[in-house]
């Protein structure tokens, strides 16, 4: 991967930059290779970040950053913007089994849920959110 970054030295790893490393690393699966660039410091489009779950603040960027690309969308890219993030309010609910994450993790849920309900509404609700004050968002 330092030989390709090196190579073409993008300033941002989109889709196509994405796809072309996913050939030159073959075979490599795509988790794998997410993690890569996401470690690369190389700044990554949203669709090649995903939904980050490492904190309310993570998820917070990832989603308004996905409303974003989901309102400038076209229907087919706006379908491909909700399968990720569909994809990632499951990994959520994996990360929910183990009990000392649960709370934490269902409340994302409830994040990812409320996107996928409305995404044009979603800043306004989780400014709301954090502003009531009902959980200790970290």
């Amino acid at each position: 991967m330092a030989r390709w970054l090196e190579e073409y030295r993008p300033a941002q790893i989109a889709e196509a930059e994405f796809e072309a490393l996913s050939r030159a690393l073959a075979p490599v699966s795509e988790n794998y290779l997410r993690k890569l660039v996401r470690e690369s410091g190389v700044p990554l489009a949203p669709m090649v970040e995903g939904v980050r779950q490492g904190s309310f603040d993570e998820l917070e960027t990832s989603l308004l950053r996905f409303q974003d690309e989901y309102e400038r969308g076209d229907p087919a890219r706006r379908a491909a913007v909700r399968r990720l993030v569909i994809t990632s309010k499951e990994h959520a609910r994996l990360a929910a089994r183990n009990p000392a994450k649960r709370a934490e993790k269902e409340e994302m849920i409830l994040w990812l849920l409320t996107w996928l309900e409305n995404p044009p509404l979603f800043a306004d609700w989780v400014r709301l959110r954090r502003k009531v004050g009902k959980i200790a968002i970290r």
